[in-house]
């Protein structure tokens, strides 16, 4: 059985959650955190000993192990090529590929260590308050990389161009985790609030709507594709 090692509030995770979704493969979820491996049983797939890690047996026979997300995006798209989720031509793959480094590289960096992981992460690792100074220069981080989304929206219908992909989904994964936390201005980038709007309304996005962590409720607006 195809398995996948993820945290539900993991940006990286839900990308691949919803590439699987939109591929029509089915997975089991198996929730491990990076520093709870006293078991070893990640860093024996992943010896980096980090998420999310995608078991599988691929067409071609075998087991494997993929990690990291971007590799796993790569692999997806060559060993199950129905339902393509990167473009036809090499110049709008690379702008795809571009944009989705730009949100798990830089917008993870800059934003969601900043803000998620200071919120979630330090709560479950029980490391004591949030830093607040991190609070804030991540959400300081958050508008601009909003701006930066809504001027490409302005310009496209998807992020990366005139077709869904891989780019939305990257965005999303990390934009649907800071919503969770409720640190998401959606009033002030309307672009970027309607192309949300359509991504939760996609089936594959629905299932990652409905993960809750004890103890830390959503919004309200959390999981309603209408806002």
């Amino acid at each position: 059985m195809r398995t996948l090692l993820h945290m539900p509030l993991d940006p990286a995770s839900r990308m691949v959650r919803i590439i699987l979704a939109e591929k029509g493969l089915p997975a089991h979820f198996v929730e491990k955190r990076p520093w709870d491996d006293d078991d070893g049983a990640l860093a024996a797939v992943n010896p980096a000993g980090a998420i999310p890690v995608l078991l599988d047996e691929p067409p071609t026979g075998g087991d494997l192990a993929v990690c990291p997300a971007s590799a796993i995006v790569e692999y997806l798209e060559d060993a199950y090529p129905n339902s393509p989720l990167l473009p036809a031509t090499s110049a709008a793959r690379a702008e795809t590929r571009r944009l989705i480094q730009w949100f798990m590289e830089k917008f993870d960096t800059e934003v969601s260590d900043n803000t998620l992981r200071e919120r979630i992460n330090k709560r479950l690792m029980r490391r004591g308050q949030p830093d607040y100074e991190r609070l804030k220069a991540g959400v300081e981080a958050l508008s601009w990389h909003l701006d930066y989304a809504a001027w490409l929206l302005d310009q496209r219908h998807w992020l990366a161009g005139e077709r869904y992909t891989v780019a939305d989904i990257a965005a999303a994964a990390q934009l649907s985790c800071l919503d969770y936390i409720d640190i998401v201005p959606w009033e002030k980038f309307a672009p970027v609030k309607d192309w949300y709007a359509r991504m939760k309304s996609r089936p594959s996005f629905r299932p990652v709507l409905r993960d809750r962590m004890d103890g830390v409720p959503p919004p309200s607006h959390y999981d309603d594709p209408d806002f």
